[in-house]
């Protein structure tokens, strides 16, 4: 069966998430490498403590992701593509043997660095569910200004789009937005405000950064964030990893060309099942499932049939 791992991003983070992994060598040798970079046990980023920053739970969610697809490709699951929501990206170019992982653990920690030293507080990221990116963008451009900045981020369906700003900015787009209907308007348990123009500062810097360093062409296809399109060259992951963090992530034509490419299975590594319910609401003709540590047997079995 072709297959995709979809590897999620920053929101998706629970407690205890590299404890309960699947227990395979190939996710022992995982924590390891990462801890010895970071010079820590990275198991001591997933506490309540830890995921109260944005570095703790973006290098805990690359090193889940990295962990669960090395254990699946361990046994010979062979992905015909790759997608990673935001940080996610990481955890797929790594998987794609595009990047080292330990290049992508210094990425990760200096773009969540910047990021938490550019916007400690007042900034993050809120979801609209029930308007069209039409709808929001109209929104967002009758509120946004100078002061209390907003822009439109993540589409990551049709009619779930996510803001990122100022607090200020996104919650009087938010009560615009659910008095036109929306469904639900609320804002995420993310504190930085990714994925716009405030962190284009963030992105020049990765850019700088991975001029520096070896990148390969993906052996899956990688699937790009900015504008999900399916890459096939070292160059377009390096601009893809450098530049989703000043754009709007494209999820949802993400997946949908996954599907074009002939997917007929998803499979969403940790933590969550965020990705996997956004597929099976939205996606017509593929299965999607959420790799756990109880279903993850079950899963490559599925995936060879």
């Amino acid at each position: 069966m072709k297959t995709g791992i979809l590897f999620p991003g920053q929101g998706s983070q629970q407690l205890r998430m590299l404890h309960d992994l699947v227990r395979h060598p190939a996710v022992d040798e995982t924590l390891s490498e990462v801890s010895a970079v970071l010079d820590l046990d990275v198991r001591t980023l997933d506490t309540p403590e830890g995921l109260q920053s944005a570095v703790s739970v973006q290098l805990a969610i690359l090193t889940a992701g990295v962990a669960t697809a090395r254990a699946l490709q361990r046994r010979g699951f062979a992905p015909l593509a790759v997608a990673g929501l935001s940080v996610g990206a990481f955890s797929a170019a790594v998987a794609a043997d595009s990047i080292s992982l330990s290049d992508a653990v210094r990425l990760v920690r200096s773009r969540a660095e910047q990021m938490e030293q550019m916007f400690p507080v007042g900034y993050g990221l809120s979801a609209i569910v029930g308007l069209t990116e039409a709808q929001v963008a109209k929104l967002v451009d009758a509120v946004n200004t100078k002061e209390h900045p907003v822009f439109v981020g993540n589409i990551n369906a049709p009619r779930q789009i996510v803001i990122a700003g100022s607090n200020e900015g996104m919650e009087q787009v938010l009560e615009k937005a659910r008095s036109r209907g929306a469904r639900k308007a609320e804002q995420l348990d993310v504190l930085v405000p990714s994925h716009c123009s405030l962190l284009q500062p963030v992105a020049d810097s990765l850019r700088n950064q991975l001029q520096s360093i070896s990148v390969r062409d993906p052996k899956p296809i990688y699937l790009a964030n900015v504008d999900a399109r399916a890459v096939r060259s070292a160059q377009g992951v390096a601009k893809d990893l450098a530049d989703n963090i000043a754009h709007g992530v494209r999820w949802h034509d993400a997946t949908t060309v996954a599907c074009e490419l002939g997917c007929e299975l998803l499979l969403e590594v940790p933590p969550g099942h965020v990705l996997t319910d956004l597929a099976r609401e939205n996606l017509q003709g593929v299965q999607a499932r959420a790799v756990t540590a109880g279903t993850f047997d079950r899963l490559v079995n599925l995936a060879r049939s």
